[in-house]
C-alpha cells in the first residue's frame, strides 16, 4: 500500500502520520503492524516502511533511506480549460491516471462554468487534494502539478519552450503521432464543452501550436486531453 507524506518529511528513521493518510491505512486499508507501506513525498522521492505502532491520532513507521524517482521522458502539460461540475473532477481523475505531468487551468471563452477569483485559492486546493488522491489510487510515485492561470496567452508562454505544441482539434486530419517532434517536453492545448473560440485557436497557431485530431468522433472536453496523454504514452512506453 502507498501513502503521500510531506515534502521534506521523507528520511530514515520514524515518522508519524497523522489525518487522512492515518485513516487510509487505519480504516480504509486495514492495515496492521509490521504492515509494509510505500512512501512517496509528491516530489520525486520514495522509501520503504513498515508498521511499528498505531494510535487512535496517528501511525508511526520505521522508514528506510528514500531514494529519488526518474521520471520518464516526455514531460506532458495540458493546458485544461475549466470543466462544469464533476467532469472536470473526472478530467483531472484520469489525467493523473495516463501519466500527465502538469496541468494548466484556464478561463477558456466558452466554458460554461465561471471561477470568481474569491474563490480560486480553495479551488485549486481542492484540485490538489484531487490529484493526491487519484496518485495514490493510481500508484503514481509523483502527484502533478497544478495551477491557475488567468488567461490562455499566459498558460501559453509558460509552455513556451515545449518541443511539441499541440492544440486538439476534432476538425484536423493530422494524427497526433505525425505531429508529434523530437524532444521531451510536450503540452496539449485543449477546449471546453462549446469548444475553442477562433481568437484561441488564433493564438494558440501563432504561438506554434499545431492542430491534431484524436480519430473520427468528437470527444468531450474531459475525455479529449485524457486521451491524449494515453496515446502518447503508448507511443513512448513511458
Amino acid at each position: 500500500m502507498r501513502i503521500f507524506v510531506a515534502p521534506g518529511s521523507l528520511r530514515a528513521g520514524e515518522l508519524s502520520v497523522a489525518g487522512d493518510e492515518h485513516h487510509y491505512l487505519g480504516r480504509v486499508r486495514r492495515a496492521r503492524i509490521g504492515d509494509a507501506v510505500d512512501l512517496v513525498d509528491g516530489e520525486g522521492h520514495r522509501a520503504s516502511a513498515s508498521i511499528v505502532r498505531m494510535t487512535e491520532t496517528e501511525t508511526i513507521l520505521s522508514v528506510s533511506t528514500p531514494a529519488a524517482i526518474v521520471a520518464a521522458p516526455p514531460h506532458i502539460t495540458i493546458l485544461l480549460p475549466l470543466i462544469k461540475g464533476d467532469r472536470m473532477d473526472t478530467a483531472l481523475e484520469k489525467l493523473v491516471e495516463v501519466g500527465a505531468d502538469s496541468i494548466l487551468v484556464w478561463p477558456a471563452q466558452r466554458s460554461v462554468v465561471k471561477l470568481e477569483a474569491e474563490r480560486l485559492t480553495s479551488r485549486i486546493a481542492k484540485y490538489e487534494a484531487a490529484l493526491a488522491a487519484a496518485a495514490r489510487q493510481s500508484g503514481r510515485a509523483t502527484v502533478p502539478t497544478v495551477r491557475w492561470s488567468d488567461t490562455l496567452q499566459a498558460a501559453v508562454s509558460s509552455s513556451a519552450s515545449s518541443d511539441s505544441k499541440l492544440v486538439l482539434d476534432p476538425t484536423s486530419d493530422t494524427p497526433l503521432d505525425r505531429a508529434l517532434a523530437h524532444g521531451d517536453r510536450i503540452v496539449f492545448a485543449s477546449g471546453p464543452e462549446g469548444g475553442l473560440a477562433p481568437s484561441e485557436i488564433e493564438l494558440l497557431f501563432v504561438a506554434g501550436f499545431v492542430g491534431v485530431g484524436l480519430g473520427p468522433r468528437v470527444l468531450r472536453a474531459e475525455t479529449a486531453p485524457v486521451a491524449a496523454v494515453a496515446i502518447v504514452r503508448a507511443l513512448t512506453h513511458s
